[in-house]
C-alpha cells in the first residue's frame, strides 16, 4: 500500500484568513461601518447575510482545522467553510470592480487572490478526502474492527 499524504490542516495563511474573517464581520455588524462598494452594490440583507457569512464562515473554518474527532468531519467542515470563503470573497470582488475605478483595481486584484486561494484549498481538501475514501477502502474491516482507525 502506498504512503497515505494529508496536506497540512494548519496552513498559516488559511488560518490568518479564516481568524481574520470572523473579526471583520464582527466589527462591520457592530460599528455599523461598510465598505463603500458594498453599499453601493449590496442590497441591506445581502450585505448582512455577508457579514454574518465572514463571521461563521471564520469560526466553522477554525473548528474543522482543529477538530478533535474523525480526520473526515474535520477536513469536510474546513471544505464546506473555505468553499463559502471564496464565494463570499468573490462577491466583495465584484463590488469593488462594480465602482471601477483605480482604488477598487488594486483592491478588487487582492481580495481575488484571496477567493483563488479558497477555491485552491478546497480543492486539495476534496482531493485529500477521496485519497482517505481510498484509503479506508483498502484497510480489512478487520482491523478497522480491532481499533485501528
Amino acid at each position: 500500500m502506498r504512503y497515505l499524504r494529508i496536506r497540512s490542516r494548519h496552513q498559516p495563511y488559511e488560518v490568518a484568513v479564516l481568524a481574520t474573517s470572523p473579526v471583520c464581520g464582527i466589527l462591520m455588524l457592530t460599528l455599523d461601518v461598510r465598505p463603500t462598494s458594498v453599499q453601493t452594490s449590496m442590497p441591506a440583507p445581502v450585505q448582512a447575510a455577508w457579514e454574518i457569512s465572514l463571521i461563521l464562515v471564520g469560526v466553522a473554518g477554525l473548528l474543522g482545522m482543529l477538530w478533535p474527532g474523525r480526520l473526515s468531519t474535520g477536513l469536510g467542515i474546513e471544505l464546506a467553510s473555505v468553499t463559502v470563503l471564496g464565494t463570499i470573497t468573490g462577491m466583495f470582488a465584484v463590488a469593488l470592480v462594480s465602482l471601477w475605478n483605480h482604488q477598487s483595481l488594486v483592491t478588487a486584484s487582492f481580495v481575488v487572490a484571496v477567493t483563488i486561494g479558497s477555491i485552491w484549498r478546497a480543492v486539495q481538501i476534496a482531493v485529500d478526502l477521496r485519497r482517505l475514501v481510498r484509503a479506508c477502502e483498502c484497510v480489512p474491516d478487520l482491523q478497522l474492527q480491532g481499533g485501528v482507525p
